[in-house]
């Protein structure tokens, strides 16, 4: 999906936070972003969203780690 220059689209950061963000150039595969409080940044296509929803359905779930339990631990 191309994206045209002033659309407000989404982006994960830090594979944890979800940032909005300003279409400034799309140069190729590349798109610069702005941020509302003046940073800005470079991704390629795929990693950014029209949507806050469809962003968020690309975050990783939490993993729960099994624990190996030794059978002494219900005793205490």
């Amino acid at each position: 999906m191309t994206y045209e220059t002033g659309t407000e689209v989404f982006f994960i950061e830090s594979n944890r936070i979800i940032r909005k963000a300003t279409v400034v150039r799309r140069s190729g595969d590349f798109y610069i972003l702005r941020f509302d409080e003046g940073g800005g940044i470079q991704l390629r296509e795929g990693r950014i969203f029209p949507t806050r929803e469809q962003a968020e359905a690309t975050l990783p779930g939490e993993k729960v780690q099994k624990k190996a339990n030794s059978p002494y631990d219900y005793w205490h």
